[in-house]
């Protein structure tokens, strides 16, 4: 494992796993959401933003934590393991609301309140984005995958459990 790309739903908690993967073997961590936005909640230029992630992607070793649909397919074939946190609607929609006025390495500004827009994307998320996820994986199955259904799963794969 050198190039890791961890997946999920918003609110699964893939900055928190990053974190941890990145604290266990110290392969260089990288969030998407840092590449993307700007401080002030705008985003960078596309080009910007691709020539950012392809910067990382030229590396030896990352993790690289963020969804972002539109660069999953060229972030998998570039990786050799996809952590993929699968977990239900309500365990995301409880780490949204637990990370609120909290900050984060890996967001450039601190959620304040409930972005309505965002919270619809993620009831919807299991309908409209999972199911391009598991075709990517199923495109990439030479990779080494990782799926992990719970929490509880995601803490043994980090502990080096069998899942």
């Amino acid at each position: 494992m050198k190039k890791i790309i961890v997946i999920g739903c918003p609110g699964s908690g893939k900055s928190t796993v990053s974190r941890a993967l990145h604290n266990k073997t110290g392969i260089p961590l990288y969030h998407l959401d840092m590449m993307y936005w700007n401080a002030d909640k705008t985003t960078v230029e596309k080009s910007v933003f691709l020539e950012r992630l392809s910067a990382v992607l030229e590396k030896d070793e990352w993790i690289i934590d963020g969804n972002y649909g539109s660069t999953m397919a060229l972030r998998m074939a570039a990786c050799d393991t996809v952590i993929f946190l699968d977990y239900p609607l309500d365990v995301c929609l409880d780490g949204i609301k637990e990370r609120r006025g909290k900050p984060r390495s890996d967001m450039p500004w601190i959620e304040t309140e409930e972005d309505s827009e965002f919270v619809e994307f993620i009831k919807n998320y299991n309908e409209q984005q999972r199911p391009k996820v598991f075709e990517l994986l199923e495109k990439y199955r030479d990779k080494n995958i990782v799926i992990c259904k719970s929490r509880e799963q995601a803490d043994a794969f980090l502990n080096g459990e069998d899942l």
